[in-house]
């Protein structure tokens, strides 16, 4: 396996943590995405202690929740549960994965500046033991998740609440331009999240294995090589295709698509 390729516990979306790591080992699985949630599920300490055990190498902790940016009320719980999962990650490695919150009717510019200052606490814990936090950007139909929709906007807000970006390229292939995104975001780029996508699919999410659907993931991949990106790429799925193939046949596939990617596709 490719040593930049990731397989997000996302992937295997209904399973338990102990699940995953039982698959993870069968399948020679060592550099994965965790789900906080499942890191909750599990009891935080004793599934920062099996990772740890397993010898596994962590990308980036996901599934962390999100803020209603209106209401600066709900800010407090999910600041507390962010420091939780800053103290997971400096324990283990990987960044943070977020996404905005919903902005409802507040204009773009406003819910930018409330997410930074909803994020300025967790910010401050994060740089001091140097857990890097990014955001990832969603699509359209995704706005109860997040205000940030396009590539180019997640480049932006990075740059604007001072984080590094999340590169979800399911929710991006199409945009014009993208090599060009890809190429500005040198200086912001932190994470990449690879899955394919059947166009005609009215779904969401409805992400398909590598090499399944219509994203053009070698250009992509090699846009991202050529912008001096360092980091992993790492496969997360999520959707009906995924279940009805069942977990365990679907990462296996996307990730044999994907290594022979990276490999082809790496200087």
């Amino acid at each position: 396996m490719n040593p930049r390729l990731a397989v997000s516990a996302v992937s295997s979306w209904r399973w338990s943590l102990q699940e995953d790591l039982v698959f993870w080992a069968d399948a020679g699985i060592d550099h994965v995405g965790l789900s906080f949630r499942k890191l909750e599920e599990a009891g935080l300490n004793d599934a920062v202690s099996s990772i740890r055990d397993a010898g596994l190498r962590v990308s980036n902790i996901v599934e962390l929740g999100w803020w209603d940016l209106r209401d600066p009320g709900t800010w407090s719980a999910q600041q507390a549960r962010l420091l939780a999962a800053v103290d997971a990650a400096a324990e283990l490695g990987g960044c943070l994965v977020l996404t905005t919150g919903p902005a409802g009717s507040m204009d773009w510019d406003a819910a930018a500046d409330a997410l930074a200052s909803a994020l300025e606490p967790v910010q401050i814990a994060a740089r001091a033991v140097s857990v890097p936090i990014t955001i990832e950007h969603t699509g359209p139909l995704r706005l109860d998740l997040s205000f940030c929709t396009t590539a180019r906007d997640g480049v932006d807000l990075a740059r604007r609440v001072g984080t590094g970006l999340c590169l979800e390229v399911n929710s991006c292939f199409a945009e014009r331009d993208l090599a060009g995104t890809i190429e500005d975001a040198s200086d912001v780029l932190a994470h990449v999240q690879l899955s394919d996508f059947v166009i005609g699919s009215f779904s969401t999410p409805d992400r398909a294995v590598p090499g399944d659907g219509d994203i053009p993931l070698e250009t992509i991949v090699r846009a991202v090589l050529a912008s001096g990106y360092a980091g992993a790429f790492e496969l997360e799925m999520v959707g009906p295709r995924i279940e009805d193939e069942g977990y365990a046949a679907a990462i296996t596939r996307g990730v044999t698509h994907l290594d022979g990617l990276l490999d082809q596709a790496s200087p």
